[in-house]
């Protein structure tokens, strides 16, 4: 069991982490800085039901996923739902027969090395800003936060879970181009 340390460390500790994952989904520094803020006075409120089955981090974390979502619903209102159209015909001749992807990536022969270094961490960030601000956001709500397609139809305002495919398919698409291009071919060599 994982006891809290002081809650006066708090900030010292974990907040330039949460600021960070915060802004990498929300991509606006008041707004991170307001959803960290928010993190740590839930977690001071909450201490006392702190389980210690998790680490301190992973705990506020998982405060901060609640967070973010919560803002996400208060600022649906807000945004635009994006026309979606059909998915591009040249998304054929990035797969083979069998729907694996037709570039090898023989660069990256050491997955969990290569995800723990903060460059790749950087290009990633880089990529995610280049995605229109809702993709982002879908893409961060879906595959960083795990939310089902029906939460995302509800806290992004999108009519169908078809359209949730859609975009997430697009949005991978740009990443998988843009990491291409600046980390696995261009590394080093600050294209982003």
């Amino acid at each position: 069991m994982t006891a809290l340390s002081d809650p006066d460390n708090w900030v010292a500790e974990h907040g330039d982490y949460l600021y960070r994952y915060a802004m990498m989904r929300v991509r606006d520094p008041a707004v991170a800085e307001d959803l960290v803020q928010e993190t740590f006075l839930a977690a001071l409120k909450a201490q006392g039901s702190f389980s210690g089955k998790s680490s301190e981090k992973t705990w506020l974390v998982g405060i901060l996923k609640h967070k973010l979502i919560d803002q996400v619903y208060r600022a649906r209102n807000g945004m635009q739902v994006e026309d979606i159209a059909l998915i591009a015909d040249n998304f054929a001749d990035r797969f083979d027969e069998s729907g694996h992807w037709r570039a090898e990536i023989a660069q990256w022969s050491d997955p969990d090395l290569a995800l723990e270094k903060d460059e790749f961490w950087r290009v990633f960030e880089a990529c995610v800003e280049r995605l229109p601000p809702k993709m982002a956001r879908l893409f961060l709500l879906k595959e960083m936060d795990g939310l089902s397609g029906e939460e995302l139809c509800k806290a992004l305002d999108i009519s169908t879970t078809n359209n949730v495919w859609v975009m997430l398919s697009r949005a991978r698409l740009r990443l998988r181009d843009c990491l291409e291009a600046n980390w696995f071919t261009g590394r080093g060599s600050g294209e982003t």
